[in-house]
C-alpha cells in the first residue's frame, strides 16, 4: 500500500485508535506486535490494512460503468452465450458483486443457471459483511426499483438482505491482489476493478493488471476506475473509446489466450 504524504494525519490517527483498542501506548511495542510468528503478527496486519482502506462503496455507484456492463452482456445475449462468470476484484463489503449479479440477472435472465460472481478482497470484516448480504435500509435507496426484487426487507426492520437466489450466484474470497499469480480462477468475462488501485504506486498497479489480465477470457471485458490507469497498455488488450470510463477488451483468440496461460 501506498499512502502519500497528505494522508499521513489519517494513517496517524488510524494506528493511533487501532493501539488503543490494544491497550498499547508505544509505537515500537506495536511494531513488535505486528511482527510476532506464527500468525499473530499477520493478523493484526490485516486487522491494520482493513484500517487503512477506505472502504467507500456503494450499490450501483458507477452508472456508466455499469451501462457498459449492461451492453456487454447483451451482446453475449445475442450470441447465444448463456454461461457469464464475473469477477469484482477487491470486492470490499459485497455491494458490487451483488450490483453485478443484479445487473448480470437484469440483463441476461437466461444466464441464471450459469452465472457466478466472484468477489475478492484483503480485508476479513468487509468479507464478513459480503458473505452476509445484509445492508441499512438506506443503501437500499441506490438500487433501482425493478431490481429490487433481489433483496428483501421486513416489516419495522432497520436493515435489508440480498435474497437466497442472489447470493448463492456470489462467493468471497480473502485475496492479496499482491499474491495473483498464487490464486487459481476461471477464465472471467467480466473483470471489475475500481477504486482498488489507487492504493499503490503506478508500476506496482501495472503489476497487478498483467496478472489479471491472464484470468481474462478471450472477448472478456476488463472494467476499472476512471483516472485509475491511463497509461497502462496490453498487447492483448484494446482500450474502449468512452470518455467516462476506463475499460479495455480482450481482443485475443483462443489459442493466443492459452499461450499466454502457460
Amino acid at each position: 500500500m501506498h499512502l502519500p504524504l497528505q494522508r499521513r494525519s489519517f494513517m496517524q490517527t488510524s494506528i493511533s485508535l487501532r493501539m488503543s483498542e490494544l491497550g498499547i501506548l508505544d509505537y515500537n511495542q506495536y511494531r513488535q506486535l505486528l511482527n510476532k510468528p506464527e500468525g499473530i503478527g499477520a493478523a493484526e496486519w490485516y486487522t491494520l490494512v482493513d484500517r487503512l482502506t477506505v472502504q467507500e462503496t456503494r450499490f450501483f455507484r458507477d452508472t456508466d460503468a455499469l451501462q457498459l456492463v449492461t451492453e456487454f452482456i447483451r451482446e453475449r445475449q445475442t450470441k447465444q452465450q448463456k454461461a457469464l462468470n464475473i469477477w469484482s476484484l477487491g470486492c470490499s463489503s459485497g455491494e458490487e458483486a451483488y450490483t453485478l449479479a443484479m445487473t448480470a440477472l437484469q440483463t441476461h435472465p437466461e444466464c441464471e443457471a450459469e452465472l457466478a460472481i466472484v468477489g475478492t478482497d484483503v480485508s476479513l470484516p468487509a468479507l464478513k459483511k459480503a458473505r452476509e448480504g445484509r445492508y441499512s435500509a438506506r443503501s437500499l435507496l441506490h438500487i433501482p426499483m425493478e431490481m429490487r426484487h433481489w433483496t428483501q426487507q421486513k416489516p419495522q426492520q432497520t436493515y435489508f438482505e440480498v435474497n437466497d437466489n442472489l447470493r448463492r450466484r456470489c462467493c468471497f474470497n480473502m485475496v492479496n491482489v499482491l499474491d495473483l499469480d498464487s490464486y487459481p480462477l476461471n477464465p472471467q468475462d467480466i473483470i471489475y476493478c475500481q477504486n482498488l488501485l489507487i492504493y499503490f504506486r503506478r508500476w506496482r498497479r501495472r503489476e497487478i493488471l498483467n496478472e489479471a489480465v491472464k484470468r481474462l477470457a478471450p472477448g472478456g471485458l476488463l472494467v476499472l476506475g476512471l483516472g485509475e490507469m491511463n497509461d497502462w497498455h496490453h498487447p492483448q488488450l484494446e482500450r474502449l473509446k468512452y470518455s467516462q470510463i476506463t475499460a479495455f477488451r480482450n481482443k485475443a483468440n483462443q489459442s493466443e489466450w492459452e499461450k499466454t496461460r502457460r
